[in-house]
C-alpha cells in the first residue's frame, strides 16, 4: 500500500510539472513575474524617466503611438552580442523610422556595471550607432522594477493604447553567439511586425535571457 501511494504521488508531481511546462514554455504561455509586474493585454505601468541629455519623459506623452522598451547594459556581453552584430541598431532604425519610439533603459545602480555618466554614455552610444530615441537613466532602479526588467536584454513593445503586447527577449537563441542569430527567431521584430500589421503578436511572451540587471 506504501509503494503504491509513493507510485502515485510521484505521478501526481510529473502531471502537475507537465501542466506547468505546458503554461510557461516559450511562445505558449506568459512568464509570471515574481513582482506582480505588467501583464499582456493590460495597460503598461505609467513611468517618468530622465534621459542622457536631461529631458523628462513620460510613457503617457506618447500615447498614440508604437513604443518600445530596451533594458540595456553596454557592458553585458548578451547585449555586445546584439550591438556588435549591429542586430539592435539595425531594429532600431527600421522601427524608429516607422514612427515607434524606441526608450533604451539603464537601470544600473551608481558604480555597478553599466552605468557611467551621461556624457559617457552618450559618446558610447553614438561610437556603437545606436539610434533609441532616448536613453533614459534609471539608476535607481524605479522603472525596472515596475517592469519587473530581468536581464539586460529584456524588452516589452506597447501599442499606441498604452497596451503591453510583448514581453521577453529579443529573439529565442540565449547565448553570445553571433552566429546564432542566424536560426534565431527574432521576437521583437516578429511581435512589431504582427501588431502594426493588425495581427495577433503570436508569440506575446518568451523568457528574457541575458546579464541580470545590475540594481
Amino acid at each position: 500500500m506504501k509503494r503504491a501511494l509513493t507510485i502515485a504521488a510521484l505521478l501526481a508531481l510529473l502531471i502537475a510539472g507537465g501542466a506547468l511546462y505546458a503554461r510557461f514554455a516559450p511562445g505558449r504561455g506568459e512568464y509570471p513575474s515574481p513582482n506582480g509586474g505588467p501583464a499582456i493585454g493590460k495597460p503598461a505601468p505609467e513611468f517618468t524617466a530622465v534621459d542622457t541629455y536631461g529631458k523628462t519623459h513620460s510613457l503617457s506623452q506618447y500615447r498614440g503611438k508604437w513604443v518600445v522598451l530596451e533594458w540595456v547594459n553596454y557592458d553585458c556581453p548578451y547585449v555586445g552580442k546584439h550591438y556588435n552584430s549591429h542586430t539592435m541598431q539595425a531594429l532600431q532604425k527600421k522601427y524608429t523610422d516607422k514612427g515607434v519610439v524606441w526608450l533604451s533603459i539603464v537601470s544600473s545602480a551608481p558604480g555597478n556595471q553599466g552605468n557611467y555618466p551621461n556624457d559617457e554614455m552618450n559618446a558610447l552610444t553614438k561610437e556603437k550607432g545606436a539610434s533609441p530615441s532616448a536613453l533614459l537613466v534609471d539608476a535607481s532602479g524605479a522603472v525596472g522594477h515596475l517592469y519587473d526588467a530581468r536581464t539586460t536584454p529584456h524588452m516589452f513593445v506597447i501599442n499606441p493604447q498604452g497596451t503591453l503586447l510583448y514581453m521577453g527577449g529579443i529573439d529565442d537563441k540565449p547565448g553570445t553567439r553571433v552566429v546564432d542569430l542566424k536560426t534565431a527567431r527574432p521576437h521583437v521584430d516578429m511581435a512589431l511586425q504582427e501588431a502594426m500589421s493588425g495581427k495577433p503578436v503570436s508569440v506575446p511572451t518568451s523568457q528574457p535571457y541575458g546579464c541580470s540587471v545590475k540594481y
